[in-house]
């Protein structure tokens, strides 16, 4: 009767290690999903920005810096005592170079704008998905066709031609016009590595 005891119990411990083995060999990577997760939401939001600016067309004849206004998806450090890196989409509509709360795109999902101060602080009028750090553990953004000194910008004008930057100049207008396909590199906490790639000509962004 013992022995049947024993054997009993051994075999509930071997179905405890498979049950185990599978559940680990199932569970998803929450890390791994999250990254994931986020990198589809902000390839949307680049297809957002691209849409937004074919309806929204900023040219005008009587302002010579009308292309300010471009709508622009940018990705900026959080404060030094913060820490973290964030992202806001606008169109800087006063040309003042500070983007305001009012210029930024609102989600209308969510009625909440997409944007943040560089305090990062969560708010319940701002979308969260902006605080890339905070909420989607994402390390560093690198773009190779960055032209500013923040971590690198995307503007589009209502011909989906990119730009790398919009300069206070109109004569320098056209000398950050992203005329080949540019790399956006997102590293999340544990150094996955997913890129979104932008074809600076038509505006269409991809993943491989």
């Amino acid at each position: 009767m013992k022995n049947k005891k024993s054997f009993v119990l051994f075999e509930i411990l071997i179905a405890i290690s498979i049950l185990a083995i599978f559940y680990i060999s199932i569970k998803p990577n929450t890390n791994e999903f999250k990254t994931n997760q986020f990198i589809d939401k902000l390839q949307f939001y680049i297809k957002q920005v691209r849409n937004k600016a074919l309806i929204d067309n900023k040219f005008d004849l009587e302002n010579e810096t009308w292309h300010k206004e471009l709508w622009t998806i940018k990705f900026q450090r959080c404060r030094s005592n913060v820490g973290g890196i964030y992202f806001t989409i606008y169109s800087d509509k006063n040309n003042s170079g500070k983007i305001n709360k009012e210029d930024t795109l609102k989600d209308k999902l969510t009625n909440t704008y997409m944007y943040s101060s560089n305090y990062c602080n969560e708010s319940n009028t701002n979308n969260e998905d902006v605080l890339l750090t905070k909420n989607y553990n994402i390390q560093s953004i690198n773009l190779t066709c960055n032209d500013t000194t923040s971590l690198g910008q995307l503007s589009f004008d209502s011909n989906s031609q990119v730009y790398s930057k919009l300069s206070n100049e109109f004569e320098d207008f056209n000398d950050y016009k992203i005329n080949n396909t540019c790399t956006l590199e997102i590293v999340d906490n544990i150094g996955n590595v997913s890129e979104i790639y932008i074809d600076g000509k038509t505006g269409y962004s991809y993943r491989m």
